[in-house]
């Protein structure tokens, strides 16, 4: 995790620190023709309540309430938003104990999620468990790389999903990481892992030629860097295509701003990610301009934060 901050004060609704403008932009010259803004989580881990005032790192931050409230204040300010999730959803406090993930999932639906991908954690009640709760979810869950036959999950996922966002059309898509070793055999059974740099090029050249998508964002729970794993966040970027952005989980990483590197094609791709546990939202915002191309105008890394009353 990255330990710097540099975060500026703002009076927000629900409370909320805003990341100073660390990330450098260039100024536009003329005002754009399309805007689109994009608010994403990953590693929530059943997280409802803010921390506990313990003390603690995270003392205060967090909580779905807290979170919701400030994406509702951001709506406000923007036509053109896109709400997404990298996996984990589940595990990690008692609420996913006692419930399995239904109030996590109806939380996510309140809020408007549109879309979110799978975790390894997502796994922890089983692939028939993950299913259950998909009754509570008004959005859909994306993985490309994931071959659900013969589980109980067959046909209740989708490889990717369109958006359009006014003039623009977005094309969202889903990878997770290696099951085995890192979840039980029991727990994810007949799934069928499929190599995900060759998973995402092909679906990304879909959403790129077949659906005429604009702009193509990668949820991705492969984590920022390996941990002796062979694919992540890094490398899929420098292998792939046609991607614009790869929004990111796994690894709980802070990154303080986007990462920017160049594609197989020498083209500009963005990794994003965000920690963990819902302390913070990432908040990307791009122009677009009378060809469809778009620019990064700003990044911020929201700190979710609990209002003390009194």
């Amino acid at each position: 995790m990255q330990n710097r901050r540099s975060f500026l004060r703002l009076s927000a609704t629900g409370g909320a620190l805003l990341l100073g403008g660390a990330f450098p932009f260039e100024s536009l010259a003329g005002s754009a023709t399309h805007k689109l803004t994009i608010l994403h989580t990953n590693d929530v881990h059943s997280r409802l309540d803010p921390f506990p005032l313990d003390g603690s790192k995270y003392q205060g931050e967090g909580g779905v309430a807290e979170r919701a409230s400030l994406i509702n204040s951001i709506r406000k300010e923007t036509e053109q938003l896109l709400l997404l999730d990298a996996g984990d959803i589940f595990q990690g406090t008692p609420y996913f104990n006692l419930f399995k993930g239904e109030p996590e999932m109806k939380a996510m639906s309140l809020m408007g999620y549109d879309a979110a991908t799978m975790g390894n954690h997502d796994f922890d009640a089983g692939v028939d468990g993950f299913a259950k709760q998909l009754i509570h979810a008004n959005f859909p869950i994306l993985i490309a790389n994931y071959d659900f036959a013969a589980t109980a999950l067959e046909g209740k996922t989708q490889p990717y999903k369109t958006f359009k966002k006014g003039a623009i059309k977005v094309g969202v898509f889903g990878l997770g990481i290696e099951l085995k070793g890192l979840v039980p055999d029991d727990a994810f059974g007949k799934t069928v892992y499929l190599e995900p740099i060759q998973i995402a090029n092909r679906t990304a050249e879909r959403l790129k030629k077949e659906e005429k998508c604009d702009f193509i964002i990668c949820l991705s729970h492969l984590g920022y860097h390996s941990n002796g794993r062979k694919v992540n966040d890094l490398i899929l970027a420098k292998e792939s295509e046609n991607i614009d952005l790869i929004i990111g989980g796994h690894t709980h990483t802070f990154l303080d701003e986007p990462t920017l590197l160049k594609n197989k094609k020498q083209k500009d791709i963005i990794v994003n990610q965000v920690g963990w546990a819902g302390v913070r939202l990432g908040r990307l915002d791009f122009e677009f301009d009378s060809k469809k191309s778009s620019k990064l105008t700003n990044a911020q890394s929201v700190i979710v934060r609990k209002q003390t009353r009194g």
